[in-house]
């Protein structure tokens, strides 16, 4: 009975959370995009530069990633079919492998960066 009243709510929820994940991939690729074309333009651009916007952007599609995944577990979190709880197993495992892979890089190229300042 209760079920009833929440999971229509917990669907709207998790489009909210898709919807908060979807703006914040378009404002980083948009400001990305700005940072990359004043990179290009700019005489004295080189690779710190772009590795910076990289950085940035790759940081902010991290974020998104785990507001997705959020979303991904309210959509299952009331009665879920054993068919839902695979799918979603799936994806999760699916998101974290690439946010970690991302946080890696980002990690790694960090530590680069801040070898090449000393």
């Amino acid at each position: 009975m209760l079920e009833d009243y929440t999971q229509p709510w917990m669907h709207y929820l998790a489009g909210a959370i898709q919807i908060c994940a979807a703006l914040l991939i378009g404002l980083a690729a948009a400001q990305a995009t700005v940072r990359s074309i004043v990179i290009f333009f700019r005489r004295n651009s080189g690779e710190p530069d772009t590795e910076q916007v990289r950085l940035k952007f790759g940081r902010w599609l991290v974020v998104a990633l785990e507001f997705q995944v959020a979303a991904d577990i309210l959509r299952t979190a009331i009665a879920p079919t054993w068919d839902e709880i695979g799918q979603l197993a799936a994806i999760i495992v699916l998101r974290t492998l690439l946010n970690f892979f991302l946080q890696k890089e980002i990690e790694r190229a960090a530590r680069q960066e801040s070898a090449d300042v000393s």
